[in-house]
């Protein structure tokens, strides 16, 4: 799956050139494949949520009775025929796909990091050709003031083995600087993998093109209780990704129907609200800590997502005013 989707990937990046347009492109193909699973979905949620009423009465009636409180409310839940994991199957259907998704891009950033290492190496004078994408200098890297442009050891080390050996052939081995030189296939292989990438960045580190687009700008380095911050001379990004993907997180958890719970003090209902703002923090720190490519395709699936959700919420309140206008219809008669 993971080689299918890179495939279409790769297919719409030869058409646009390039991978950030790509990559919102596919984005809105997935999105287009799962919509019938999305509607269902929310179909579901949405029927959960117009049972609130009748929920809210049970909880008021049966304050004192969890026990009976359940079975009616399970009684409630035959009676109007919905299942109250319903909702859940579709998402669950379609997660394999979104996994898939992730792992093609990841595929992708792969092989684009090495390449731009091969690049610096072939020419050492000048940056290499990044991958772009209108405020983000190299998708590949975070789009972040305190991500440098150019890759660095956390990110080489993410590569796997076949990435490396796809690209460090003998001939582009023979062509590297140094005691580079003298590396072979197994040196990108089992417990050598690690010391040979440490080994390619402390090449990269004595390089000056390097040394200057990694290099910190004195006075902005920010000491917090868990981490530190410094600006980076060459930066990557305005950190605008991230910050677009909390905020279209948070929206998303405000439009969707709230879910009826047992009893307002459950666990379930403490857990959405903790959810409410757990994910929009959560987006906020994968996408400032990984590269623009991912976080682009996480801002791009949630507007995508909070536009499938107007328009299926349209579609079902007309279902739900020509149903009532039917059965006043059928009352008068």
């Amino acid at each position: 799956m993971n080689a299918f989707l890179k495939g279409i990937l790769d297919g719409i990046n030869s058409v646009l050139g390039n991978y950030g347009w790509s990559i919102m492109v596919f984005t809105l193909l997935i999105r287009i494949v799962l919509m019938p699973f999305d509607y269902k979905s929310r179909v579901s949620m949405r029927r959960m949520s117009d049972l609130q009423p009748q929920i809210s009465a049970l909880q008021k009636k049966y304050a004192k009775d969890q026990q009976k409180l359940n079975q009616k409310t399970s009684e409630l839940y035959r009676k109007e025929h919905i299942n109250p994991l319903s909702g859940c199957l579709p998402l669950l259907l379609s997660y394999p796909i979104l996994i898939a998704m992730f792992g093609a891009m990841r595929a992708i950033a792969n092989e684009q990091i090495v390449q731009q290492v091969l690049q610096i190496f072939s020419n050492p004078s000048q940056l290499p050709q990044f991958e772009s994408w209108l405020w983000v200098r190299n998708i590949w890297m975070p789009d972040s003031p305190f991500a440098a442009c150019l890759p660095d050891l956390n990110t080489l080390r993410q590569v796997p083995s076949d990435v490396w050996q796809k690209f460090m052939t003998a001939d582009v081995i023979a062509t590297l600087p140094g005691d580079l030189a003298q590396l072979t296939a197994e040196s990108f292989t089992g417990n050598q993998l690690m010391a040979t990438i440490q080994q390619i960045y402390a090449s990269l580190s004595q390089l000056a093109v390097y040394q200057e687009a990694t290099s910190i700008l004195p006075g902005w380095t920010f000491n917090l209780l868990i981490t530190t911050f410094s600006l980076m001379k060459e930066f990557n990004g305005l950190f605008l990704l991230p910050i677009l993907s909390a905020v279209s997180q948070f929206a998303m958890t405000k439009i969707q129907p709230a879910q009826p719970q047992s009893s307002p003090d459950s666990p379930g209902a403490s857990t959405g609200k903790f959810m409410t703002y757990f994910f929009p923090i959560f987006s906020l720190w994968i996408c400032s800590s990984y590269n623009g490519a991912f976080a682009l395709y996480w801002v791009t699936s949630n507007l995508i997502a909070m536009v499938q959700t107007y328009f299926i919420n349209k579609i079902i309140d007309r279902k739900k005013a020509d149903k009532q206008i039917v059965d006043a219809e059928t009352s008068i008669r």
